[in-house]
This record gives C-alpha cells, sequence and structure tokens, in this order.
C-alpha cells in the first residue's frame, strides 16, 4: 500500500524565493540563470568557484565564507558543512521553534538550492589516478541536495540545468515563487541524482576490489525516452542510459527512421552484440531476439548475401547487423527487402543516400564496435528480487577444444566448429546451429527438446533450399553447434542423417560414450568445449 500525503494550504500556496544557493560543478547555463534570479531580487549565496565565475560576469554574490563566518579549509572539501548553511536549508517555515532557533543563532533562511556534483564519473572513465577519483567524491553537494530535497514542503531544490527553465517559468507564474507540486518533483528528482552518483561510486570501489557480485548491487540509469510501448501494446516502457559508454544501440545515433520501438532496441543489441564477436567482415540478421542468419566473408555483401540466404522468410522485418563501415553495396541490398533496423559502427555518405529512400528504416551509428571480452553483469527481475550473473564472455580457439572421436576434424571443419559456436552463444536454448563455410545454413532456438531443435533445423533448411529450387540439402557437409550437450544420441543422430560432418558440444553428458560411439559409427569428427552456452 503507497504512502498518500495530505497537502495543506500554506504548502500548497506558492512560496517565495528571496535566497538562494549556487554551488555547481556543471556551469552550462548557469550565468543566465543567475542574471534572471538577481532580475527578480533574489539573494545569491555561493561556493568559492561558482561564486568566482559569477562576480567575474558582473553577477552580485555573497561567497558561502561570508555566511558561516568560516573560511573554506582542506583545500576545498569543507566549505558548507556548516549550520549557517544547512539550517537555513532545513527550517520548516511554519514552525515557530524552528524560526526561533535561525533567529536566536542569526541564521537566514535559503529558499532555493542550486547544486550538481563533482564530476566522478567522468574523471574514473577517463582514466585518470585512483586518487584524483576519489577527490572528485562530493560530500557537501549531496548534503545540501538531500536537506533540500527533505524540506520540499519550503524549498525548491535544482540538480540539472536543464532544470533552470522550468523554475524561472514558475517563478514569472506566481510572482516569484514556485509551486508545491514543482517542488516536490524536483525533490523526487534530486534523491534519484544523489542515489545514481552513489551507486556509481560504490560501483567503481566495487570494481578495484573486484568484487564482481557486491553484497548490495545499485542499478542506475537515466532515462532518455519514453518508448510507445513494451512487448505489448498494454505494456508501458522506456529506455534508460547508464554511465557506460558502450558502442551499442543505447549511445547509438539514429541517422534516419522511424522512433525504435522496446523490441527493436532489444533485438538490435541481440544483433549487434554477437556481430561484434567476429574479427573479419561479419553479417548478423535477427529476428525475434534470434538469429536467423549469420555470416563471415572477405567483404561485407558476400556475408550478408550468404546469411541470408539461411533463412530468407525470416529475414523480413528483422535486424541487420554489421562489423565494418556500411558501404554503398551493401546498402543497394539492404534497400531490396523490408528491415526494421540497420546497425552499424559507420555508414558511408553513398550509403546513407542510398539508405534514405528507406524512410521507415532505422539505420544507427554506434561509431565502435562492443569489446566481446568485456566484463559486465546481467540482471534478470525475479518475484521478490533478481538474479545477477557475469556476462557470457567467452571465446574459443581451436586451442581451447578437446577431439573425442577417431577422426579428427579437418582446417576447414575447424573453422566453421568455432563460428557455428560462437553463433549458439546467442541462440535462445535448447540451440543447435549449423554451419557451413563461415555461414550458418540451419539454426533451431528455443525448443524444449534439443533434438527438436536438430529436426526443426533440418526441415527449415531443406524448405528454403527447396523454394530456391535446389536439390541438395544446405545441411550436407555443414557442421553442427550444440550449446549445451546431447543428453542422448538422438539429436546427434538428426544431424548426421542430414549430412553433418562435424560436430561441437560441450560434452559432460552421462551418455558422452553413446553420443561419441555414434559420431564414430558415422565417420564424424567432435569436439568437446568443456563449456556450455545457454541462453534463455
Amino acid at each position: 500500500m503507497g504512502i498518500t500525503e495530505s497537502v495543506n494550504l500554506r504548502h500548497a500556496a506558492p512560496h517565495p524565493i528571496k535566497r538562494a544557493l549556487l554551488s555547481v560543478s556543471d556551469k552550462d547555463g548557469l550565468l543566465e540563470f543567475a542574471t534572471a534570479l538577481r532580475a527578480l531580487g533574489i539573494e545569491i549565496v555561493s561556493t568559492g568557484g561558482t561564486a568566482k565565475s559569477l562576480q567575474q560576469a558582473g553577477v552580485d554574490v555573497t561567497e558561502v565564507a561570508e555566511t558561516t563566518r568560516f573560511p573554506e579549509i582542506l583545500d576545498g572539501r569543507v566549505k558548507t558543512l556548516h549550520p549557517a548553511i544547512h539550517a537555513g536549508i532545513l527550517a520548516k517555515r511554519g514552525d515557530a521553534l524552528h524560526q526561533q532557533a535561525l533567529e536566536k543563532h542569526k541564521i537566514s533562511m535559503i529558499d532555493l538550492v542550486v547544486v550538481n556534483l563533482y564530476p566522478f564519473a567522468a574523471t574514473y572513465q577517463s582514466g585518470q589516478s585512483w586518487p584524483a577519483c576519489v577527490e572528485q567524491i562530493d560530500v557537501g553537494g549531496p548534503a545540501m541536495i538531500r536537506a533540500a530535497a527533505k524540506n520540499y514542503n519550503d524549498v525548491t531544490v535544482v540538480t540539472s540545468p536543464t532544470q533552470y527553465q522550468d523554475v524561472l517559468d514558475a517563478l514569472a507564474q506566481h510572482g516569484g515563487g514556485t509551486d508545491f507540486f514543482l517542488r516536490k518533483r524536483l525533490a523526487q528528482e534530486a534523491f534519484q541524482h544523489t542515489a545514481q552518483y552513489d551507486a556509481m561510486i560504490a560501483d567503481a570501489f566495487a570494481k578495484r576490489l573486484n568484487d564482481t557480485l557486491p553484497k548490495t548491487y545499485f542499478a542506475a540509469g537515466t532515462r532518455t525516452e519514453s518508448l510507445r510501448y513494451g512487448e505489448n501494446p498494454h505494456q508501458e516502457a522506456a529506455l534508460y542510459r547508464t554511465d557506460s559508454k558502450a558502442f551499442g544501440v543505447v549511445n547509438a545515433t539514429q541517422l534516419q527512421g522511424k522512433e525504435l520501438s522496446y523490441n527493436n532496441i532489444n533485438d538490435t543489441d541481440a544483433a549487434f552484440e554477437l556481430v561484434a564477436e567476429f574479427s573479419d567482415p561479419a553479417v548478423v540478421i535477427v529476428k525475434h531476439a534470434n538469429p536467423c542468419g549469420v555470416a563471415v566473408a572477405k567483404n561485407l555483401t558476400d556475408a550478408y548475401r550468404k546469411a541470408l540466404a539461411c533463412d530468407p522468410t525470416s529475414a523480413f522485418g528483422g535486424i541487420v547487423a554489421v562489423n565494418r563501415e556500411l558501404d554503398k553495396n551493401l546498402a543497394n541490398e539492404l534497400s531490396q527487402i523490408f528491415l526494421e533496423v540497420i546497425i552499424a559502427p559507420s555508414v558511408s555518405y553513398e550509403a546513407q543516400i542510398i539508405l534514405s529512400a528507406k524512410k521507415n528504416v532505422r539505420v544507427l551509428v554506434t561509431n565502435g564496435m562492443p569489446d566481446a571480452t568485456q566484463k559486465s553483469l546481467i540482471m534478470k527481475p525475479v518475484a521478490g528480487g533478481f538474479l545477477l550473473q557475469t556476462r557470457d564472455a567467452l571465446l574459443f580457439n581451436e586451442a581451447d577444444l578437446k577431439v573425442v572421436t577417431k577422426r579428427q576434424p579437418d582446417s576447414r571443419e575447424m573453422e566453421d566448429l568455432l563460428f557455428a559456436f560462437q553463433v549458439a552463444k546467442y541462440v535462445k536454448s535448447n540451440a543447435i546451429v549449423y554451419a557451413k563455410s563461415h555461414a550458418t545454413v540451419g539454426i533451431g532456438a528455443g525448443q524444449m527438446s534439443r533434438v527438436d531443435a536438430a529436426r526443426i533445423a533440418v526441415q527449415k533448411a531443406q524448405d528454403i533450399a527447396h523454394n530456391a529450387g535446389v536439390d541438395v540439402s544446405p545441411i550436407k557437409g555443414a557442421v553442427v553447434a550444440s550449446d549445451a550437450f546431447f543428453p542422448f544420441a538422438d539429436g546427434l543422430l538428426t544431424a548426421m542423417a542430414a549430412g553433418v560432418t562435424a560436430v561441437i558440444q560441450p560434452g559432460g553428458s552421462i551418455r558422452d560414450a553413446e553420443v561419441i560411439a555414434a559420431a564414430d559409427a558415422h565417420g564424424a569428427a567432435m569436439v568437446f568445449t568443456g563449456v556450455r552456452h545457454f541462453r534463455h
């Protein structure tokens, strides 16, 4: 049950602002805001750096040291932590005892607190030394923000330059005061601001201590846009950005097309994370968060044609991700079918012109590729809490594999096996991936039975070949990857019956010997990874 709040008439009436405290690191728009406040006759109290900036611009300012009658000390670590500041912020205007205390100690009230915090995030992300980062942990700022937000019945708190105009509009509308509902909203945003700031610092300390899964975990983000709806029209949704500068859909620039939907963002993220796994030119096509075509080639156009051939029907209305600059040749190919989103690290000018004819397709530019080996955390809500795990960032090479059959895979098979297992990591479990010549030729995703996943992928591949007038199944001569072990030989037998010559799987089943014997009986090569790639 939520807590309701009754608003008395004194709180509901606009509160006049006579005295403001300004102490900001981000000085964007500060001069204009302070000038507007002074034009309304509002006294400004300010800390050293902010005061100096305003005084040099000709704005009349009272320095905090004059108010506290105590100088800034410890290289500025202590300047606003003083009763003359905090009592002026926290005093209840309608409380006689509070007012008597202010009069007794000759403390003036502060009606408006404008504070944004030391740039800890920017300092930390720039790679500066840890001592330098520690000096950017703000202490006095959060204390003033929290004090003002707590006393929102009487005090207005501003934590971002984006809020300046809201306050000026209220002052103009209410004759030099602010209304209760604005103060309450700004207080909520203030507590969100300090919570995010503290979460960011706590995360930095955890990383310094290699505390991957800390005792208390905070997830903080800033809403960048409200989406039309979530996975379905009856669900609400929004996109949030963390302080991470990772290359991907959240930090991408949209060149054209309609606004992104919840499903667009989810699918595009899956596509771009997968394409980042490959160093050679690669194309990934995703539909409903599952890859329906993946290929690597000497150039993006060839890779796209190979990826599209895997499942051209599912590619319709899908997401295409590439790991190179999207050029005009690929743009011409992409413009031939309906796509929801195209994402690339960069797009040539010629390609932009070609794609602009497809006005509804969203084209995203990321200016870089994700690090496929980067360590990060993945959170999944569950009733009463959430699950937290490290990202599946393992990459395999030939040295990591154990051959368990009589026949060794040849070099072509080995390359395709590694390719298929990389793709399987991004296919919803149970996952079966058939690949040949560095391209997927059949994908079985999200089945409750592994043998069903193997059968569905074969059947789809055969249907696609039949529709294209090809007599030979694409699976013939391919390799197969399984994201987890084959619990029985039946799934493997299905793959080998379709023409598979080599297999990659984690191993670890109590029936491994039976599965290996089945591979040997068909002359297939099999390698174990010792690691599974479940994706739920």
